[in-house]
């Protein structure tokens, strides 16, 4: 066998194999103003993300997820046969509008870098509870379901639970991180106590 037939045999099979799908991960800076770290944290609680009716958030993210679905009818029975997800997560973060001191700088370095490891956390839990979708969905068969109808219903349930658990997660997760000596906690009074 020559090197190049290898090559061309090669090349045909990883060219049939689906590629791993990748989630798409994007900044949405909110502009702050402030030249120490209390001004800049009061900026943040004026112009910081809106938190479900709770006031104003440091950051906050989100996702937006589409999926590609083919629903064949296999008998007298429906099979999810493609299941391919598009995930663009957001992480909305605080950025000054304004070149800080050195000090301020490093401070706010310190802060923003704990925040983003935080949100980072979230977006994890989101990109875990799409692969379980994934896993779920892929080769799910309902019976007695030629039209692909009960199929739905089912897939929106089980999604429905999954999605569940991922929101569980976020909130039991802030709980710790935001609560009395949780690192978001620490990292605030370290930028409103510093330069």
């Amino acid at each position: 066998m020559t090197t190049n037939f290898l090559s061309y045999v090669l090349a045909a099979v990883f060219a049939s194999v689906p590629a791993e799908w990748q989630a798409v991960e994007e900044v949405r800076p909110y502009s702050i103003s402030g030249t120490s770290g209390a001004g800049l944290y009061a900026s943040i609680g004026e112009h910081g993300p809106k938190a479900g009716g709770f006031g104003r958030a440091i950051a906050h993210t989100t996702f937006k997820l589409t999926w590609t679905r083919k629903y064949e009818p296999q008998g007298n029975a429906c099979v999810i046969v493609t299941n391919r997800p598009k995930l663009i997560i957001s992480y909305t973060l605080p950025k000054p509008s304004v070149a800080l001191s050195a000090a301020v700088k490093s401070s706010w370095e310190a802060f923003i870098s704990g925040v983003q490891a935080h949100e980072r956390v979230h977006g994890e839990t989101i990109k875990e509870m799409v692969k379980e979708i994934e896993a779920t969905s892929i080769g799910l068969t309902v019976a007695d379901d030629p039209d692909c109808k009960k199929i739905r219903i089912e897939l929106t349930r089980r999604l429905g639970e999954i999605s569940q658990r991922q929101r569980q997660r976020g909130r039991d997760f802030d709980k710790i991180e935001m609560g009395d000596g949780g690192n978001i906690q620490q990292l605030i009074l370290k930028l409103v106590n510093g330069p």
